[in-house]
């Protein structure tokens, strides 16, 4: 049954390459986003992106009973790329055939699809337009 998940994010969490960062926790607890910088690290140096100059953003996941990290970014003018991976006992995994972002998750894909539009995909882009914009209910000054 659906029950809505806290979301939130701030003009500080970025990465060394901008990307926005979010989180969405289970229990409205704010979630501890240590655990989850390592693997965004490993999921960016498997991709042969120019970071810097790519409009992205990331999702801390808290979830019942894991941890997941969504990645995503614009490419080829209007497609939104995404690499989603869960810590299991095992350690991280990105297992497309049995883990993807969730219905929480699309909440903030629609914000930042919104975001892109007014932004990048526009007469005049403005990359930093894209990475300091948020949704300002989601706004937190952790």
């Amino acid at each position: 049954m659906y029950i809505p998940r806290t979301i939130r994010s701030s003009p500080t969490w970025q990465d060394e390459d901008s990307a926005k960062i979010y989180t969405v926790s289970v229990d409205a607890a704010p979630v501890d986003r240590k655990p989850f910088y390592d693997r965004l690290r490993q999921v960016k140096v498997s991709c042969s992106i120019s970071w810097p100059q790519t409009p992205h953003f990331s999702i801390f996941h808290k979830g019942a009973t894991m941890l997941y990290l969504v990645v995503c970014w614009w490419g080829n003018g209007n497609e939104l790329f995404t690499s989603v991976s869960v810590l299991t006992s095992d350690g991280w995994v990105e297992q497309s055939e049995r883990y993807s972002f969730c219905l929480y998750d699309m909440e903030i894909m629609w914000d930042e699809r919104n975001i892109y539009i007014e932004t990048i995909d526009c007469e005049r882009p403005d990359l930093l337009a894209y990475q300091t914009r948020r949704k300002k209910e989601w706004i937190t000054q952790d």
